[in-house]
């Protein structure tokens, strides 16, 4: 698939031992809105058109049942489905109805180291969109860690039509719109979820957040600072059940004319790890935190 049939990444599933803990964190302390509730699950928006952009389902364990992408068509759909099982995949439902909140059609298919990807065209959108201050816009990354990006590489390329904004030497960042990556993955030894980012709307909004999370207990894991790939703003925080969550902003925005860098690219004096160099290093509870929760259909086969 040459072309990327995805239009943007709506957002993640993801699943919570303590329903009501997770749903008043990311609601009180983490401030999205509760747009729709089933018995299992709570589904939370943004401040932008995405019906929702999180999903939190009851589960067992802390997991991850889907990443979810927007397409424009349910051809799409089915081309993203043929392409899928052509390229090492396999679909596991639709394209069908979506029976919950939002609704719209999806598509659910596994890329060849299990993880759960949904797509869902003409699903509900929200008109009451405008930034407001300390609030997230949406997800705007997924990070991904792979034991193997040789192979999670071209199948989000190939099936899926990402193209590569930058190569570093831990970490593939991929696009699917103008925003300069959606879907990271991460050179590691297991395939699990690395973190989750929140776009905020502006740098102080960031900061902001991050002294809104101190207060209430959560410290920042890593940062603040600035990246490289993507130059954007960024704090880190572990949030309940040890998921990795990032405030960011100001994420760049890049088109066909962007020039892929590679590792050499993105090399920092000894002892810095971002642009501004002013915020503390990742913590080690953050690191171990970003190899301990898997795609719910691995997770049982996982130590």
């Amino acid at each position: 698939m040459n072309q990327c049939l995805i239009t943007g990444l709506r957002g993640i599933e993801i699943g919570v031992p303590d329903l009501n803990a997770a749903e008043r964190f990311y609601i009180d302390t983490w401030h999205l809105a509760a747009v729709a509730r089933t018995n299992d699950a709570v589904y939370l928006r943004g401040t932008g058109a995405a019906h929702h952009i999180l999903v939190l389902v009851k589960s067992d364990r802390a997991d991850v049942r889907a990443v979810v992408f927007n397409v424009a068509s349910e051809t799409d759909l089915h081309s993203i489905a043929h392409s899928v099982t052509e390229h090492g995949g396999r679909v596991l439902s639709g394209p069908e109805p979506v029976s919950g909140p939002g609704g719209g059609v999806q598509l659910e298919a596994q890329d060849p180291q299990g993880r759960v990807l949904r797509f869902v065209t003409g699903d509900e959108r929200h008109t009451d969109t405008h930034d407001v201050k300390d609030r997230p816009v949406k997800i705007t990354h997924v990070v991904l860690n792979s034991e193997d990006v040789s192979v999670a590489q071209p199948f989000f390329e190939k099936a899926l039509g990402f193209r590569l904004s930058d190569r570093t030497r831990i970490m593939a960042f991929m696009r699917c719109s103008s925003d300069h990556h959606s879907i990271a993955l991460a050179d590691s030894q297991e395939n699990s979820l690395n973190h989750i980012a929140f776009l905020m709307p502006d740098l102080d909004s960031v900061m902001r957040g991050g002294g809104r999370m101190n207060d209430a207990g959560y410290p920042i894991e890593w940062g603040v600072g600035r990246h490289g790939p993507g130059n954007n703003a960024f704090a880190y925080f572990l949030g309940p059940f040890d998921f990795v969550i990032e405030y960011t902003a100001e994420v760049q925005q890049v088109d066909d004319a962007y020039r892929t860098g590679g590792p050499d690219d993105w090399k920092w004096p000894p002892g810095r790890i971002d642009q501004w160099g002013i915020g503390k290093p990742p913590s080690d509870r953050m690191k171990a935190a970003q190899k301990t929760v898997f795609f719910f259909d691995s997770a049982s086969t996982q130590k």
